[in-house]
């Protein structure tokens, strides 16, 4: 697996909207950070965000673009992104859009999430 396929794999998984096709991508010691400033540090911290993400946005989508390479190694990649998501909370579609900065790791051949950041679109 490449770096862009992680990317491929990350939207793949977290449209599943289960935890067991995200956990393989993330790493035990990992971060995210969403939007509204709330982090998540820890495997299990992340489980427990993006499950209460499943449970409350149904029918997510979430699409990664415009990405921008800042460095691609043999061990690490770091690359900046927009999102956009959209689903239904409470019976309501709504949705959202930002920007992100992750940093993906290659363990055993494996590519995984080690943190990620995002925040809101600036004009």
């Amino acid at each position: 697996m490449k770096p862009e396929d992680f990317i491929k794999a990350y939207e793949t998984a977290l449209a599943t909207q289960d935890w067991k096709a995200v956990e393989p991508l993330i790493a035990e010691e990992a971060s995210v950070t969403f939007s509204s400033g709330v982090v998540n540090k820890g495997k299990q911290a992340i489980k427990a965000a993006f499950e209460h993400n499943f449970a409350t946005i149904k029918g997510e989508t979430y699409q990664i673009s415009q990405v921008q390479w800042l460095r691609k190694e043999e061990q690490f990649a770091v690359y900046l992104f927009n999102f956009t998501w959209s689903g239904y909370i409470n019976g309501q579609l709504l949705g959202g859009s930002g920007i992100g900065t992750s940093v993906i790791i290659n363990e055993d051949g494996k590519w995984q999430l080690l943190t990620e950041h995002l925040g809101k679109a600036t004009v």
